[in-house]
């Protein structure tokens, strides 16, 4: 048996070896130097003399407005490195320096609309798997992981991590240093990267993957080193350029993160209160093995001072799906992600941490402690995790929870790997729910990708036989600078039960076809790009009930000034097989509804100090009609004080009922430096009539280490009277110290 398995695993990559197209990185290259003298992280480059030896990269290549042309305004970037640092400098010329846009000084702010720099390194210089770092003109820290090759972000994915399998992880948050200052020459910053903080192979002399990319906002000009075409972003690290002649340091990395946290609670249910107070502390450490290997361990681990999810309204059969945002899952997340994602989230992740420490309806559930493996092994990806929760009085019992993660990565964004998942209900006569999937990726030439997964489940309880407890899933993409096109068939059984992952829905066959073109006119009304796209959708029961049909028929019309429209059409298909409660007192009732509706959305220019998002929806709906109206206002004051306003709205009339579902959001953020701020999330949400309140202020040290002041409140209501509301007041003070430094 063994000997035909690796005979086949051999088979499998010689194979692969002889079809992918291994495309080198670009021809752009460059070289790092030895620092001559350690350089102040001040972010004044031009006066500081380490700087001033060291060769400057000057030519950019415009993405946008006008692809392949060369950036209106200079840009120069050096790199250099000393025994423990990483450096890099960039001074961005402006001619109008007065019009240098801010819109954010939070961490991890979104770059898209401001004056930006970032880069990205491929430490490994796989193509596959990479390092994000940037900022703006006041200096924030803004870094994330890229896995895939950044592949996922091609097709027009959130920025966002909508599932781990979303190829970019904005919620990684890493140990370095940037500052930044304005000059009547532009902007110029400074970044300082710790090798502690990076992964890479142990050879001393190495050569990177590298490129930089800089926004000037009031242009909307994006432009970087190594060219980028319309269809891809920074993320492209197979379009990346090199660096060599870095002489890596065999670093040893100790990192302990304590905690103390204080937290008070108050519940009310009907006018009767309870109060209790709580002091705890707990323990994270992250030891590297290696300079590519690392352990991560945690005890009695707490995620107070993370911010609470945001509400949704559910106007379908099926699961919500909320992303997850603790520190401790994040890093290295797309490594462990098999599955299948969409643009609006995942339908399957074999594997999602949210159930880990996380109950129905949102609830903590304590977690012991446990350690999680990350990294390269004999060339392998490896990733190991072990989690143990307690037990909960009439809630759950105590929990292992194990995953098992070994991925094998080729030139040109090719893959293959295996996972498996368990589930071990402590003192519960030793249940126990496994999950096994293998998955790969195939690169042919740059623009095409074979991607796939199968996986096998235990059955749930009472189920006889796994006959059901299974999913698949087969693509093909293309993605060239006038089109992208893609097709997927996935097949899920009516058993299939990973129970530390996400399932949307069971027992179904799913076909997927997008096409989109990307057309750039000349000199027509202001217009910087057409997007004119079809996409549909079908998801049929085993047995051949069409459950689900979409056909969205769309274009978007993107202007220079920064206004957008887009227009459709969407032609639905829903089948409703058990008639089911959609909100309180009214049943959608069985039987197979076709409607079509029409959308617009607008947007005008998001660099502007006030802009608007509106997205109106309307048509047919079940057995009826329906109104959606979606519209996000946002505000900023100077740069330090933002804020959102959204209204998901739905008017909804149906034979069996007429109803109103309305969720308000606002989200207020005062920075009163790029590492200190006040921010605020309220809700309200009338189809769980309910509002909620998450204030924190946050004083970040380093990473995600620092203090918290968290004040959540939620208020419960039965109609006008407060059915039941919940105050809690935390306080989280959490220090790293770098052991080996």
């Amino acid at each position: 048996m063994c000997k035909k398995f690796s005979q086949s695993i051999s088979l499998i990559i010689l194979l692969f070896s002889s079809i992918i197209y291994s495309s080198p990185n670009s021809d752009r290259l460059t070289k790092a130097y030895q620092a001559g003298s350690t350089p102040i992280i001040d972010g004044d480059v031009l006066n500081d003399p380490a700087w001033t030896s060291i060769p400057a990269i000057t030519i950019f290549t415009q993405k946008s407005p006008d692809e392949g042309q060369i950036s209106t305004e200079k840009t120069e970037v050096k790199v250099m490195y000393s025994d423990k640092i990483f450096y890099v400098s960039v001074v961005c010329y402006d001619s109008s320096p007065e019009g240098i846009v801010i819109t954010d000084t939070r961490r991890d702010a979104v770059l898209d609309n401001t004056d930006s720099f970032m880069f990205i390194l491929d430490t490994f210089k796989d193509q596959q798997n990479g390092y994000v770092f940037g900022t703006n003109a006041v200096g924030i820290e803004y870094d994330a992981q890229v896995s895939k090759g950044g592949e996922m972000m091609s097709i027009g994915s959130s920025r966002q991590s909508v599932g781990t399998g979303a190829a970019f992880n904005i919620n990684w948050d890493a140990v370095w240093d940037v500052e930044a200052q304005v000059g009547e020459y532009g902007w110029s910053a400074e970044f300082a990267i710790p090798f502690k903080t990076l992964r890479y192979a142990s050879k001393k002399n190495q050569e990177w993957g590298i490129n930089f990319q800089r926004t000037i906002a009031r242009k909307k000009e994006v432009v970087y080193w190594s060219p980028i075409p319309r269809q891809f972003s920074l993320n492209r690290l197979l379009l990346a350029g090199t660096i060599q002649d870095i002489n890596v340091p065999n670093t040893r990395n100790l990192k302990i993160m304590p905690y103390g946290l204080g937290q008070q609670n108050e519940v009310t249910v009907q006018e009767k209160s309870s109060t209790n107070k709580a002091n705890d502390f707990g323990i994270d450490a992250k030891l590297g093995l290696t300079s590519s290997l690392t352990l991560d361990m945690t005890y009695n681990t707490d995620f107070a001072q993370v911010e609470v999810d945001e509400q949704q309204i559910n106007l379908d059969r099926y699961s919500l799906f909320f992303p997850e945002k603790r520190t401790f899952f994040l890093e290295n997340a797309g490594l462990f992600s098999v599955g299948e994602n969409t643009y609006y989230g995942p339908d399957i992740e074999i594997f999602f941490s949210r159930k880990i420490g996380i109950g129905a309806g949102g609830a903590q559930v304590p977690i012991l402690g446990g350690g999680r493996l990350t990294g390269t092994l004999a060339g392998m990806k490896v990733g190991m995790l072990s989690m143990r929760t307690k037990a909960v009085e009439d809630v759950t019992n105590s929990n292992n929870y194990s995953v098992f993660r070994l991925k094998k990565e080729l030139p040109n964004r090719t893959s293959f790997g295996f996972i498996t998942t368990d589930r071990t209900v402590l003192g519960y006569d030793g249940y126990t729910n496994r999950a096994y999937a293998i998955d790969g990726a195939l690169g042919i030439g740059e623009a095409t990708q074979l991607i796939g997964f199968a996986a096998k489940t235990d059955p749930p309880l009472g189920i006889e036989g796994d006959a059901g407890s299974y999913a698949y899933m087969l693509e093909a993409n293309r993605n060239t600078q006038a089109f992208t096109t893609q097709i997927r068939y996935s097949e899920v059984g009516q058993d299939f039960n990973p129970e530390i992952g996400y399932v949307k829905r069971l027992g179904y066959k799913k076909v997927l076809f997008r096409i989109l073109n990307r057309t750039r006119p000349k000199d027509l009304f202001g217009l910087l790009e057409i997007r004119p796209h079809i996409t549909y959708y079908s998801y049929w029961k085993l047995d051949g009930f069409q459950e689900t049909g979409y056909l969205h028929i769309d274009s978007h019309w993107e202007f220079r000034n920064g206004f957008r429209i887009d227009t459709g059409i969407n032609f639905r298909t829903e089948g409703v097989s058990e008639a089911f409660e959609i909100v309180e007192g009214t049943i959608v009732p069985k039987g197979t509804f076709n409607n079509k509706e029409i959308h617009i959305r607008t947007n005008t220019n998001l660099t502007k100090p006030l802009s608007v998002t509106m997205t109106n929806t309307i048509g047919g709906f079940f057995s009826g009609n329906r109104r959606n109206t979606n519209t996000t206002l946002r505000f900023r004051f100077g740069d330090r004080f933002t804020s959102d306003l959204i209204s998901r709205y739905n008017d909804v009339d149906l034979p069996e009922g007429q109803f109103v579902t309305h969720l308000i959001r606002s989200r207020l953020t005062y920075a009163i430096s790029p590492e200190m701020y006040i921010q605020s999330l309220l809700q309200y949400n009338n189809q769980s009539d309910q509002w909620s309140m998450n204030w924190r202020f946050i004083w970040q040290q380093s990473a995600a280490t620092g203090l918290y002041v968290v004040y959540n409140q939620t208020e419960d209501y039965d109609g006008i009277p407060i059915a039941s509301s919940t105050k809690s007041f935390v306080v989280k003070y959490s220090y790293l110290f770098d052991v080996l430094n």
